[in-house]
């Protein structure tokens, strides 16, 4: 049976390329980078390429990037890293209410420890309103934390409208760029961004590596102790394979972003327009236009994600009904709720994220097959019978 993967924002197959220049790492190239000898200076080298092709992917300098084993360490060290560091500032910190957990649960853990969080609210498309952020500032705030694109509705946010504003009131500025470095064009000098979060497995790197881009000048806490790697910010020696394997694939993957995007926006649309023209009570979740350009995430009334996705998954379709995080919960997304889903709504959610190795065939398969799906388990809800037909979703 073919097998079709269309949950590419939960991780990526690695890249024949990306493995052809890791695999000397496990082999030859096998030199601790922190030594002075000729073994130790050859790993130096491809570790510092590395972080080059990081630097340039996103326009920051060389010295600005810290490579993490994921981002979700990223998230973790930036937020407690700024409020640990600027606690004698201030103990005020702003996210919104859709952002990742590697986000929403560090800001809960800070809360216990004497920092206060506001959670802003977004609209029904996902958008943080800047003017939200604006009213949120006080003389204590120190650090600002809003998501680039939200890994499951796929909305932009307008980070740099919130950056400058978070800037004005004399705050830092860090955004979670998980799902859109490699998706979307990002200049941090440019955008104004203090810190910025990237993973490698989300862009066809292996999973276990990830970066933190910090802006000179900015006072963040060491991540953890140890040695003097990663420029004393991060002990522990440095997992070459994988980094290798990062600046590979990002390199990759930025090298035509907005070419990349266009290419993937076209299979998006088709596959968005295809499920909403043949499937009744279906609503897109996030804004349609300013979104990531491989995510669709629709809510089909009536039946339940789990049930759908078992029956996609007999098809030979992998998709998810959320972060891949929060999976194996039965609660319904924060982000739907977020949005103003109700529970049942909610629960119905399905998010196909595309990727490069799909194809015009792999969507045509889905819509192919996703409509039967909906109308054999719709058949069996008995909220689908009492609804007589159901109506269409607004």
């Amino acid at each position: 049976m073919e097998r079709i993967y269309m949950d590419n924002a939960a991780t990526t197959r690695v890249k024949p390329e990306v493995l052809e220049a890791m695999l000397p790492f496990y082999g030859d190239v096998y030199g601790n980078p922190s030594t002075i000898y000729s073994f130790g200076r050859e790993a130096k080298a491809a570790l510092e390429r590395a972080r080059q092709q990081v630097a340039t992917a996103i326009g920051a300098d060389k010295d600005e990037i810290y490579f993490t084993s994921c981002g979700t360490e990223s998230d973790n060290w930036a937020i407690k890293g700024t409020a640990f560091a600027h606690a004698a500032k201030g103990n005020h910190i702003i996210t919104s209410a859709i952002e990742h957990h590697a986000v929403l649960h560090t800001c809960q853990w800070l809360e216990k420890h004497g920092f206060t969080v506001t959670y802003l609210p977004v609209d029904e498309f996902g958008f943080v309103r800047p003017q939200d952020v604006e009213a949120a500032m006080t003389d204590k705030t120190i650090l600002v934390t809003v998501m680039f694109a939200n890994n499951e509705i796929g909305t932009i946010e307008p980070v740099e409208e919130i950056a400058r504003i978070a800037h004005a009131h004399g705050a830092l500025f860090h955004t979670d760029a998980v799902q859109a470095v490699g998706a979307v064009p990002i200049d941090v000098h440019k955008m104004g961004f203090d810190m910025l979060s990237l993973s490698g497995h989300k862009l066809y790197a292996p999973k276990g590596v990830g970066a933190l881009y910090i802006k000179k000048g900015v006072r963040v806490d060491i991540n953890q102790q140890g040695g003097a790697q990663e420029r004393g910010k991060r002990g522990g020696t440095e997992n070459m394979a994988q980094i290798v394997g990062l600046g590979k694939a990002i390199a990759m993957a930025t090298e035509d972003v907005e070419g990349h995007a266009k290419k993937l926006a076209k299979l998006r649309d088709r596959l968005i327009d295809g499920i909403l023209a043949t499937i009744p009570d279906v609503k897109l979740n996030g804004h349609r236009t300013q979104r990531l350009p491989n995510n669709v995430n629709v809510s089909i009334r009536y039946i339940e994600g789990e049930a759908m996705l078992l029956r996609l998954d007999l098809a030979g379709i992998a998709a998810s009904s959320g972060s891949a995080c929060t999976s194996g919960s039965l609660d319904p997304s924060h982000v739907l709720l977020a949005i103003g889903l109700p529970h049942e709504v909610a629960h119905g959610s399905l998010r196909l994220t595309l990727g490069d190795f799909n194809t015009e065939q792999d969507v045509d398969t889905v819509l192919e097959k996703l409509p039967g799906i909906v109308e054999k388990l719709r058949a069996m809800s008995p909220l689908f019978n009492q609804s007589e037909g159901g109506v269409t979703l607004v």
